[in-house]
């Protein structure tokens, strides 16, 4: 391959912006995504300024074309897309909500599918496609069904996937982080928390390594996933949990 370049979709902020801060720091031309406008503000400010950022929401297909053809624009082709844009918001059979679900499989499922189909086009032969699913689609977590759902959707599409690129060797894997210490890890628990500081430290003490994830914990994964190390390895899903979910 020529140039190293990747799109990074929900890459400003948490998970995709500490693989945006990795990949560039390997030399990748990096492009992210974000939906906020304060998240998007903020991380053109905080990202070395060669980084293209972009405005965009994940459930509009819309924009994913206005994304797609910006990207395109800039780098030509792509090497590496991580779909890793996200959404969580619990709910229970007792507290479910239509327009919370119908939210959470938009983004979770159907924006990541469809972003990975317009950009296609872009991807090079022996491209990699990193998609973040993350250990709750495999595992119990009250109030996690429906983001379960979502992400096991397309934790289960990978293997498919996995073939029907094969022919131009081009990858695509899962990681899948524990609990990692994220503005949206926050953000959720504080839905159902007072205190989300003492929860984080209780949950991080009931983990085996006795912390909770980072952010770059599950871009240094990323940054293999698109590596030449890894130009062997796809349909597959890796845990970074630090041994979150192994003990019976």
């Amino acid at each position: 391959m020529s140039a190293r370049t990747v799109l990074i979709t929900g890459g400003t902020s948490g998970i995709g912006k500490a693989a945006a801060e990795a990949l560039h720091s390997r030399g990748y031309g990096v492009a992210v995504t974000g939906q906020r406008t304060e998240s998007v503000t903020r991380a053109r400010e905080e990202l070395p300024g060669d980084v293209l950022v972009l405005q965009a929401d994940a459930r509009s297909l819309a924009d994913t074309d206005k994304v797609v053809a910006e990207v395109g624009a800039r780098f030509g082709s792509l090497t590496t897309l991580f779909l890793n844009a996200g959404v969580s918001l619990p709910m229970t059979l007792e507290n479910c909500d239509e327009a919370a679900y119908d939210e959470v499989f938009a983004v979770n499922t159907k924006g990541q599918f469809f972003t990975l189909a317009k950009a296609l086009p872009l991807l090079s032969d022996g491209a990699s496609v990193i998609v973040t699913v993350g250990i709750g689609a495999t595992r119990s977590l009250p109030g996690n069904s429906v983001a379960a759902g979502s992400h096991g959707a397309m934790l289960a599409m990978i293997p498919t996937l996995a073939l029907e690129l094969a022919p131009r060797r081009i990858r695509i894997n899962a990681v899948s982080p524990g609990f990692t210490d994220t503005p949206m890890t926050r953000t959720a628990l504080g839905t159902a928390s007072d205190d989300v500081a003492a929860t984080m430290e209780a949950m991080a003490e009931q983990n085996p390594f006795g912390r909770l994830g980072r952010p770059e914990d599950i871009a240094g994964t990323v940054a293999f996933l698109a590596s030449d190390e890894a130009a062997y390895v796809t349909g597959q899903e890796i845990v970074v949990s630090g041994g979150a979910g192994l003990a019976i």
